[in-house]
C-alpha cells in the first residue's frame, strides 16, 4: 500500500471524489486546497490540479511553486474539450488525465508520476506495421516519429488495436473508451476515428474498417 499525501487543488469539488478513489486503490491521503490558498495545505507528494477555470499563466506559476518544494509532480485534470489548449508547464514531472478517465487510468497515471510503476515489458508494445504503440508510456509512433494524439484518440485507438478482428459498435465504444459517466452522443466516436485515420497515415487507416450498422473493428 501506498502512504503518499496527495493534494487535490480545483476551484470546486467537482472531482473530489473521483482523485478520493486513490485512498482505495492505492492508499493514498488525499487533502484539499484552492488555487489560491496552496500553503494552507499537508505536505505533500503530488498535486492533482483540476484544470477548469484556471489560467494557463497561474498554472505556470504553480508549476513553479511546485518546483520550490522539491520539484513535486503534477497531475491536471482537463476538459476534453479544452484539449486543443493545454499547455503542460516546463515543469519536471507532469501528466494530465482527462476529466472522463476511469478512477484505474487515474491510479497508473499517479503510479508513473511517483515513479511506483513497473518498468515496461515487450507485451506492453504493440507493433502494426509502421506503427508502434506503447501502453505503458501512452506513446504511440509512426515510422520512428511521434504521432500527436489527444488522450482519447490515443485510448480508441489502444483499444482497437488490443480486441483486433472484432466489431464495436459506438455505444459500446463509449462505454469502454470513454466510461460510465460520458453523456454524449455517439457521433463523437465518428469524429475521434476520423481524426485518428488523418494522424496515422494510410497504411494504419486502412486496418480501421467501418462495419455498417455496427461500429467499427482494427482488422489484422
Amino acid at each position: 500500500m501506498s502512504e503518499k499525501n496527495i493534494l487535490f487543488m480545483a476551484r470546486t469539488t467537482r472531482y473530489h471524489e473521483f482523485t478520493r478513489s486513490l485512498t482505495q486503490t492505492m492508499g493514498a491521503e488525499v487533502f484539499a486546497a484552492t488555487p489560491d490558498s496552496p500553503t494552507a495545505a499537508h505536505d505533500f507528494d503530488l498535486l492533482v490540479l483540476d484544470a477548469d477555470g484556471i489560467r494557463s499563466d497561474r498554472i505556470e506559476q504553480i508549476a513553479k511553486w511546485l518546483d520550490d518544494r522539491g520539484n513535486i509532480p503534477m497531475l491536471l485534470i482537463v476538459d476534453e474539450d479544452a484539449l486543443s489548449d493545454l499547455r503542460i508547464p516546463a515543469h519536471g514531472h507532469a501528466d494530465f488525465i482527462c476529466s472522463g478517465g476511469s478512477t484505474g487510468e487515474l491510479e497508473a497515471r499517479v503510479r508513473r508520476l511517483l515513479g511506483e510503476e513497473e518498468a515496461f515489458s515487450v507485451d506492453d508494445v504493440l507493433h502494426i506495421d509502421n506503427l508502434v504503440i506503447n501502453l505503458a508510456t501512452y506513446q504511440v509512433y509512426l515510422d520512428g516519429e511521434p504521432v500527436d494524439l489527444t488522450l482519447m484518440e490515443y485510448s480508441l485507438l489502444s483499444f482497437l488495436a488490443m480486441h483486433p478482428n472484432r466489431a464495436y459498435s459506438r455505444e459500446v465504444l463509449l462505454h469502454r473508451v470513454w466510461g460510465f459517466e460520458y453523456c454524449g452522443g455517439t457521433r463523437t466516436v465518428d469524429v475521434h476515428i476520423r481524426r485518428i485515420r488523418s494522424k496515422v497515415g494510410p497504411q494504419i487507416a486502412a486496418h480501421i474498417t467501418t462495419v455498417r450498422g455496427v461500429g467499427y473493428l482494427f482488422k489484422l
